[in-house]
């Protein structure tokens, strides 16, 4: 069947209700649904939060006429899931409610869906239309794509610098960001499943990696310390979900410390898969210039935001960083920093 402007406007709107989840629904992927009757918009809804009700459960529930749905078309941006997970397949109940249309943005890559949602649903009987606006659909969910086609998380690298590319002083750590960047680079961590750093910076900095003065819940840490060098007291192990990559088994590290001793922490390779058989679906990289280097070199990430200081340090400045070997995306000036975001040339699909 033909793709009308209205089966594209309505996907649209599916698109912007499936944003709401953003902050939510990691590592399950952003999620709208649309449902209508007669041309008219009766129910919607999205996936709020990884554990609770799909996008399609939400806007079905909302329908205050449930007698409509036999009539009803279902706009929804990604496949609906035909297998038992955390929920029951939204294809189930797609098809008790006897709606009549499905409208797909793009197929599901998780092994468990990938076409079973669409099959599903036309062995019921319902018509199903796939593909509308599917580029723009893969694209608001380009993590969850990358994770489950590449078996790694959608990995970024985030660094600040002087003017001339160093990232510390021979006396140390230096703060080139501001009080702004800093709440912008706190938003951007909230929308990460996890974040990495690795001994050094642990032994200089001692950071948190915890979201601050913004919205959003903290992300798991994740710490790269083959040879065990980090105090067992460092903030990066409080309380909250941790993974430490160590060559053996530390006993004063804290208990809810999940130790990854199988794992060479210098193979990024083992590491990212291991990442993402833990179910983490998004990975920021915010080490010093050894860690990132290696994640870099690896060619295993898919974006960097390198923050630049009006700053020169010179003779003073250790730890140079230069830019990413990959494609400006964008650059802006924000409280006199100039913030250049980057991605990695694509030499395979995703």
């Amino acid at each position: 069947m033909d793709v009308t402007a209205f089966d594209e406007e309505m996907m649209r709107r599916a698109m912007q209700l499936a944003r709401c989840g953003e902050l939510g629904a990691s590592p399950n992927p952003m999620v709208g649904a649309v449902v209508t009757c007669d041309g008219h918009i009766i129910g919607e809804g999205y996936h709020r939060k990884c554990g609770g009700p799909h996008a399609e459960v939400n806007a079905i529930a909302s329908v205050a006429d449930q007698h409509k749905l036999p009539e009803s078309a279902i706009y929804v941006t990604l496949e609906p899931c035909a297998h038992f997970g955390r929920t029951p397949p939204c294809a189930d109940l797609i098809a008790d409610k006897g709606l009549k249309r499905v409208v797909v943005g793009c197929l599901d890559p998780f092994a468990k869906v990938d076409g079973r949602g669409v099959e599903r649903l036309r062995r019921a009987g319902i018509e199903v239309v796939t593909g509308v606006l599917r580029e723009e659909c893969e694209a608001l969910n380009v993590k969850f794509f990358t994770a489950h086609r590449r078996h790694r998380p959608y990995t970024l690298l985030k660094w600040a610098t002087s003017a001339d590319g160093f990232m510390a002083s021979r006396d140390g750590a230096v703060k080139f960001s501001t009080p702004l960047t800093m709440q912008l680079m706190h938003g951007l961590r909230a929308r990460y499943d996890a974040i990495m750093t690795g001994a050094g910076t642990i032994l200089t900095d001692n950071p948190s990696l915890t979201v601050r003065g913004t919205a959003g819940r903290n992300p798991a840490r994740v710490v790269l310390d083959a040879s065990g060098v980090t105090p067992a007291g460092a903030s990066v192990y409080d309380p909250g979900r941790v993974i430490c990559f160590t060559d053996r088994r530390r006993d004063d590290l804290p208990s809810h410390v999940e130790q990854q001793t199988d794992i060479d922490s210098h193979d990024m390779a083992a590491v990212m898969k291991r990442l993402y058989d833990l179910g983490f679906i998004s990975l920021m990289v915010e080490g010093g210039a050894r860690t990132l280097t290696a994640v870099a070199d690896s060619g295993l990430w898919d974006e960097a935001r390198v923050e630049r200081s009006p700053v020169r340090l010179g003779r003073d400045g250790r730890c140079l960083m230069p830019a990413p070997t990959g494609v400006l995306k964008r650059s802006e000036t924000i409280d006199g920093n100039i913030i250049a975001e980057y991605v990695r040339p694509c030499v395979e699909p995703v």
